[in-house]
């Protein structure tokens, strides 16, 4: 995997020169962005300089901001031109040592990690200097635990290594120093996996160039609110409804309650996302979880590729080559908010039923009620929603004997109307899930009755034998 490493650079004359060497020095290092942010000392000239007689043109790539405008700014510049795999973000002084990357990306070279913070509170040789600045750190630290219900030790760290398609997935918008708490709330309701590792630290003090101070410290906490609870991590509305529906473990629990009993022992999972439901078939002797999205099969390796009984498969629900899939011979399809994203419907079910033994089941979730379509379903990507009798026309076309079809999660109508229909939001608000699945028990309630309406239709079919 290509190592590109990112240098924010901001009147640094007197270290850029022996860092940038550092860094070339280490071998993982396949690529160096140098962002300079309108440096005032004589850095911004050498770096012209060296642009003009190609120093170093072979890894290094030099990028100019017009104006200054942060080390957030700085950095977002420099992730839209690496190339690399992964991203390593590197201080422009000397108070990291290069000598780290190995131990840095080492979790994410195994597959254990898609971000890693270094830390320097871990126990590793770090020069001793500025007590205040060490509390301001670790209360920074504290309070973005609390906020985002991660055990970090160093927030602050200016060691931070991302994989590409993290990087690709955040929406970034703090310019300055703001970043390291912007990015830590982000990726934490993101759900990534997330590293640390111990680092040796040099410290330096104000007359040798630190620029962080007091006032740094109020507008991080500000950035820890703001970005823990106000501000969206990514722009693709998909991504971020899985991300946001992946914290809902009581509403996860509930619905895979109905279909429990009827799963067999070898199940293929379509459109398995980044693995919200898949988790619960820990139990099966076999799981086949497909998807056709690249970034979202990463995820699902990077997450269960370390169980040997899943295993991660692209599979199109609209294809017509079937036979590689006919071999694991699958008793169980677990298809949840699938079919409503398909034009054609019919050939989907058309190849579950082939797919499936005979005896084999099917278990479907599509969304229900025509007249609940509204601007939420369409940014999420559906063309329709299902009447009962139409959605049971369809499976039995395709040859599917009904064990059951039923509504199901009927109090969820109320804020699919309120935000989709009568607010026309997006996508539904994040304290309203946590919420909802904080009520799950009492919602349960709709168990003990059946009533001719819910926000979703769930099935189980079987293919006869």
């Amino acid at each position: 995997m290509k190592l590109s490493v990112v240098i924010p650079v901001y009147n640094e004359i007197n270290t850029i020169r022996e860092i940038l060497s550092s860094v070339l020095e280490m071998d993982p290092v396949k690529e160096v962005i140098l962002v300079d942010d309108c440096s005032t000392d004589g850095t911004r000239e050498l770096l012209r300089e060296w642009e003009v007689k190609k120093t170093w043109l072979d890894r290094v790539r030099i990028f100019f901001q017009p104006e200054n405008m942060g080390k957030g700014a700085a950095l977002r510049r420099g992730f839209k031109e690496v190339q690399g795999d992964i991203i390593l973000v590197q201080d422009a002084d000397l108070e990291y040592n290069p000598k780290e990357y190995p131990k840095l990306i080492e979790p994410i070279l195994d597959g254990r990690a898609d971000v890693v913070y270094g830390s320097r509170f871990l126990g590793t040789p770090r020069r001793v200097l500025m007590f205040w600045h060490t509390v301001g750190n670790k209360f920074l630290t504290l309070l973005s635990n609390l906020c985002t219900d991660l055990n970090l030790t160093d927030m602050e760290t200016g060691y931070k290594v991302f994989r590409r398609e993290i990087l690709e997935r955040l929406h970034l918008r703090c310019n300055r120093f703001g970043f390291e708490p912007e990015v830590t709330a982000k990726i934490a309701r993101m759900n990534c996996r997330i590293y640390e590792v111990p680092i040796s630290y040099n410290g330096r003090d104000y007359w040798e160039g630190k620029k962080i101070g007091w006032t740094d410290g109020l507008k991080a906490v500000v950035a820890i609110l703001w970005y823990s609870f106000f501000d969206s991590e990514t722009d693709d509305l998909e991504y971020r409804t899985l991300q946001r529906v992946r914290k809902l473990q009581r509403y996860h629990q509930w619905m895979f309650s109905k279909f429990r009993l009827f799963l067999g022992k070898r199940v293929l999972e379509t459109g398995s996302g980044i693995g919200n439901m898949t988790r619960y078939l820990l139990d099966r002797e076999f799981v086949l979880a497909t998807e056709v999205k690249p970034d979202y099969l990463s995820i699902l390796r990077n997450t269960l590729g370390k169980y040997q009984k899943i295993r991660v498969e692209p599979f199109d629900v609209l294809s017509r080559d079937l036979e590689r899939f006919r071999s694991w011979n699958i008793d169980s399809i677990l298809c949840v908010n699938v079919l409503e994203h398909v034009e054609d419907d019919e050939r989907p079910l058309r190849n579950m039923y082939q797919l499936l033994e005979p005896k084999g089941r099917l278990f479907l979730s599509v969304p229900a009620h025509p007249w609940l379509y509204g601007t939420m379903d369409r940014n999420l990507g559906h063309f329709r929603r299902y009447k009962k009798g139409d959605l049971k026309k369809k499976l039995e076309a395709q040859g599917f004997r009904v064990i059951f079809l039923r509504h199901f999660n009927r109090i969820g109508i109320l804020g699919w109307l309120l935000n989709g229909m009568i607010l026309r939001r997006k996508g539904l608000p994040f304290v309203q899930l946590r919420i909802f699945d904080f009520l799950v028990p009492l919602f349960k309630l709709e168990d003990l009755c059946s009533l001719p309406f819910g926000l979703s239709l769930m099935a189980v079919v079987e293919r006869p034998e």
